[in-house]
């Protein structure tokens, strides 16, 4: 059973993710599927594969998660963003590059076009490499059926794909010299690295300020993200680079080091293409110990001289 989980977990954890775009929910659906296939070995109920097995219980519990999930989000106050996921600095090029294509934010948002069950057929054929027999057994469709799907939904997909920067290094490059212009509030150094239509996203569900709405263009989002930076200052934030979903990002840290957000940028032509912000509480819990965002922006106010517009 240990070696089991050892072996398998990263991939049911891979799978339940993609699905949902929760890190909690991913959690708690591989917890399951353990539990049953433990349930299962107690009752000796033969099971030939533990991998064809668990599969098929993550990825229905996955289907039935998400079926209500797209009426909670149809629910969800502001823009709805996958709760960001830390990976691996250290992968290789081509462990990186797979990463990057399948578990980016964009990619994540894209997914949200497709039915719960298009969705699951996609994932298994076209990033987990599951055949097309294995899937109608996962699934409970015919296998015909569950390539009619996959074709429709990597047409939609297609469609919407994001492209990111191929060189990991022009990659960190470019974030270092974002970040450090998002830290100095600097607008003309941000005009330089941002796309003409760039577009910047904000999730704060309802619970923290937030932005509404996408935010589109150079001029606007680059003073958008000078006063971002400013206020940051003024909160005695630090920001510190990392690797979110595959992709450049970074944390923001208040004085004791409790995160208040985080912050992804898709990366392409040499630009910088759309920012991506959470920093609703609940996306964020599983990343370390969290700030008080409204208690810093009520003490901030609090030190502000009336006149002082910042």
């Amino acid at each position: 059973m240990v070696n089991v989980f050892e072996e398998l977990r990263p991939l049911l954890f891979s799978i339940a993710y993609r699905m949902l775009g929760s890190v909690s929910e991913a959690e708690d659906i591989v917890q399951e599927a353990f539990l049953r296939f433990h349930r299962a070995s107690l009752e000796e109920t033969e099971i030939e594969s533990p991998k064809a097995y668990l599969s098929t219980v993550v990825t229905r519990l996955s289907i039935d998660r998400l079926r209500s999930a797209r009426v909670r989000r149809e629910r969800y106050v502001g823009q709805w963003l996958p709760e960001p996921l830390l990976t691996d600095t250290a992968a290789d090029a081509s462990e990186h590059a797979i990463i990057a294509d399948s578990l980016s934010m964009a990619f994540l948002v894209v997914l949200e076009s497709l039915s719960p069950v298009e969705r699951a057929v996609f994932l298994l054929h076209d990033v987990f490499g599951y055949g097309y027999d294995e899937i109608a057994r996962i699934i409970g469709k015919s296998e015909q059926n569950c390539r009619q799907l996959a074709v429709r939904a990597r047409r939609q997909i297609e469609q919407r794909r994001p492209r990111f920067e191929t060189s990991r290094t022009q990659q960190e490059q470019l974030a270092q010299r974002f970040f450090a212009a998002v830290e100095q509030g600097d607008t003309e150094a941000l005009i330089r690295l941002l796309a003409d239509d760039v577009v910047v996203y904000g999730d704060g569900g309802g619970k923290v300020p937030s932005w509404p709405q996408p935010i589109e263009g150079r001029d606007r989002v680059s003073r958008l993200l000078a006063g971002l930076g400013a206020q940051a200052r003024s909160l005695g934030l630090r920001i510190k680079m990392t690797e979110l979903n595959g992709q450049p990002g970074a944390l923001f840290l208040d004085p004791e080091g409790r995160l208040t957000n985080v912050m992804s940028l898709d990366i392409a032509d040499g630009m910088v293409q759309a920012v991506r912000s959470i920093i609703n509480p609940d996306k964020l819990a599983h990343l370390g110990p969290l700030a008080d965002v409204r208690g810093l922006l009520q003490e901030r106010r609090g030190r502000t001289p009336p006149d002082d517009t910042a």
